[in-house]
């Protein structure tokens, strides 16, 4: 049995929502974990959004009864959440599950370099406000002969795939943070730690609660790392 040792009850807390909120989505959701050491990276693709979803999560000591040196297997978010003892700040590894194709293809570990023009934190949250109350207000005005799955996800898609400012970061991706609780205001010193990255065929938005990641182009492209 492999026991992950959590740096503090906040760093449980915060797993556990992160995977609660992966589950909202995705009652079956499955999440990779690959750890060295006392770092360990929770990665889920919520299906709404299209994206790859990075939790970073500190461990207060390497995990015991499991593999000494590094950690990767793909589970079960549902099973995983059951063993996270926030008091303890403790989680126990489930046993492995035949991973999704997303769980094999994950973004490159290095080679990342800031992108410039991505709005302030507060600029982005309106950003993902008013998208919403477009989404609302177009769909709600459908009369009910067209209000169908085909239309609605048109609408979607033509909103989440516009581009964010003068960048190359689609709208989906801060949507995502938002509703995976990785843009919630953060005290002023770590609002400094938002920024947006590339590396091969990937963009990333780094927040002070998680990452997310998108893939612009396919798996033929340059860049992508499948591990």
């Amino acid at each position: 049995m492999t026991v992950l040792h959590l740096a503090d009850e906040g760093e449980a807390a915060d797993l556990a929502a992160f995977l609660s909120r992966l589950l909202h989505y995705d009652r079956g959701a499955a999440v990779r974990l690959q750890a060295a050491g006392t770092a360990l990276a929770v990665f889920g693709r919520p299906p709404s959004f299209e994206v790859l979803a990075i939790r970073a999560v500190r461990l207060a000591k390497p995990y015991e009864n499991g593999l000494d040196v590094t950690l990767d297997v793909t589970v079960s978010a549902g099973e995983l959440l059951e063993s996270v003892d926030e008091k303890a700040a403790t989680a126990t590894v489930p046993a492995a599950v035949t991973g999704p194709p997303w769980a094999g293809v994950l973004p490159p570990r290095g080679g990342w370099r800031a992108e410039p023009g991505l709005p302030a934190p507060d600029g982005l949250r309106t950003l993902v406000a008013a998208a919403v109350t477009e989404f609302r207000s177009r769909t709600g005005e459908l009369p009910d002969d067209r209000r169908t799955r085909t239309e609605l996800d048109r609408i979607g898609r033509e909103i989440w795939s516009r581009t964010v400012g003068e960048t190359r970061l689609p709208v989906r991706v801060v949507h995502a943070a938002q509703s995976l609780g990785f843009l919630r205001a953060a005290r002023a010193s770590a609002e400094t730690e938002l920024g947006m990255f590339s590396s091969g065929a990937w963009l990333r938005l780094r927040t002070p609660y998680g990452s997310i990641a998108v893939r612009t182009a396919g798996l033929g492209t340059l860049g992508v790392s499948v591990r």
